[in-house]
């Protein structure tokens, strides 16, 4: 942290800005310019803001120099981070140099229609598996999900396919019951500044996907995840899956350069969700290759075997051709921006 000191501060204003700080067990190192007087601040930052500087006299400007996300920042923690999702013996990675797929239904309906769709996924390169048993929906008349039943489902495709399984969870009072049956958790957009679900999950030892809220900066979701870490869990995966903006033509503007900005602040992995900031199938696969290009750590994609039945989300749902063009792009272009397919390097031992 950085005190700029007004022009007419005399000595004896920066001696009590100096006298403050060293109050609460911080370090103060002053220099002065010809103009003015910047006193540069080392401790604990959220003493610092107790003292309320701004309000000291003499004092001009205070800055914040260091990421206000500490645990999930990349100032202490230079090298990138791999997350390891599944149980012992089949663990996929998502981080740097690997590309993930995640693929799967947006809902949990049937056991045959998850079945169906885990195949259709795993053919398409898929090596995690999504699918929803609780929804968060804009209208309560949506379709919410089977609940116990829908991670049951998930559960018994699991052991069919040996696709690890991420789903969301909705309420903390439920996080200990998904974490029973999950590999990895996911907080959606909807649920990214639930505190006190964010601080569950983190209890719950198991993987993280965070999606960021649909009106969220890159600094809030990253401080969501750092609600997260500072319950001890750092296997968090971020996801950016498109925000609100002005624009009416997709379901979501995806903000593709979210990507590296959060890649060069934290350590964390970043995926893609191109399904849910398009909303419409035609355009997954372009924003998918885009999702690539940018340097993503992996992309989460819907398919269902009959989107014009799906109960959640069938116009952005892919399958035949679309679904081949997509693993196409998965199998080719990754390659091309220096990553290796994450089945690759799935941990047997």
């Amino acid at each position: 942290m950085v005190v700029v000191m007004s022009p007419e501060a005399t000595d004896e204003d920066v001696a009590h800005v100096v006298a403050r700080v060293e109050e609460v067990g911080g370090e103060a190192f002053v220099s002065k310019g010809v103009l003015r007087t910047i006193i540069g601040l080392v401790g604990d930052i959220e003493s610092f803001h107790h003292l309320n500087l701004r309000t000291l006299r003499g004092v001009a400007d205070v800055h914040r120099i260091s990421d206000p996300y500490k645990l999930v920042s990349r100032q202490h923690h230079s090298d990138r981070s791999t997350v390891w999702v599944g149980p012992a013996g089949h663990q996929v990675p998502i981080g740097p140099d690997t590309f993930t797929f995640l693929a799967g239904p947006c809902a949990v309906e049937t056991p045959s229609q998850t079945l169906e769709a885990a195949q259709m996924a795993a053919s398409a390169g898929a090596t995690i598996l999504r699918g929803g048993a609780f929804k968060p929906r804009t209208s309560p008349y949506a379709f919410q999900g089977l609940g116990l039943r829908g991670l049951e489902i998930l559960a018994d495709v699991r052991e069919a396919t040996g696709l690890p399984v991420v789903t969301e969870v909705v309420d903390a009072r439920d996080v200990a019951v998904v974490a029973e049956y999950a590999d990895m958790l996911q907080v959606g957009t909807r649920n990214m500044a639930n505190f006190g679900l964010l601080q569950a999950v983190g209890d719950a030892g198991k993987p993280v996907l965070l999606k960021r809220g649909m009106t969220a900066t890159i600094e809030e979701w990253l401080m969501a995840a750092e609600y997260v870490a500072q319950r001890g869990n750092l296997d968090i995966v971020l996801c950016e899956r498109g925000i609100r903006t002005f624009e009416p033509a997709t379901r979501n503007t995806l903000d593709i350069s979210a990507v590296p900005v959060v890649q060069a602040t934290s350590h964390l992995p970043v995926i893609v969700d191109p399904s849910h900031a398009a909303g419409r199938k035609d355009l997954v696969v372009p924003l998918s290759r885009a999702a690539i290009a940018v340097g993503a750590d992996g992309i989460i994609v819907d398919v269902h075997p009959d989107p014009e039945t799906a109960l959640c989300d069938g116009p952005q749902a892919l399958l035949g051709t679309d679904l081949r063009a997509l693993a196409s792009a998965v199998r080719r272009l990754p390659p091309v921006v220096g990553r290796v397919d994450a089945g690759e390097r799935i941990r047997t031992s």
